[in-house]
């Protein structure tokens, strides 16, 4: 099934609250377990969008892929342009982390290439709504 999920910035030497201001919403494919799945992601891939906001900058648009390669054999990724990777921000082991409220995923900033902890702060179905 398809979710919108939420990220949010989790607690930092910058923001040691944390920030509600700064993280992601996405339609990502979870199985029952919470885990993104990659054969639903398969078909339903053009689905798979991601909106990244960040306080004082525009919001980012991309779409979540899963791509051969990496730890496992396989890394789920933001991808904003299609025409280059270098903007791509890969996630730290994503497919092993279960996408519910409370958990931990990290993901590489393309900008500055440092891994950002984010805590999922919301999961429901993506039927809930998600702007893009």
């Amino acid at each position: 099934m398809l979710y919108r999920v939420t990220l949010t910035l989790a607690r930092c030497p910058d923001y040691p609250d944390g920030s509600v201001a700064r993280g992601y919403e996405m339609i990502a494919p979870l199985g029952p377990d919470g885990h993104l799945d990659a054969a639903f992601w398969r078909k339903t891939r053009e689905s798979c969008r991601v909106r990244r906001f960040w306080a004082g900058e525009r919001d980012r648009d991309g779409r979540l892929v899963h791509r051969a390669g990496g730890d496992g054999g396989a890394t789920w990724l933001i991808d904003y342009e299609d025409w280059t990777n270098e903007d791509d921000e890969p996630g730290y082991h994503l497919g092993t982390h279960a996408f519910v409220p409370g958990e931990y995923v990290s993901i590489r900033d393309a900008d500055d290439g440092i891994y950002r902890t984010f805590m999922v702060a919301r999961v429901v179905p993506a039927s809930a709504g998600f702007r893009t």
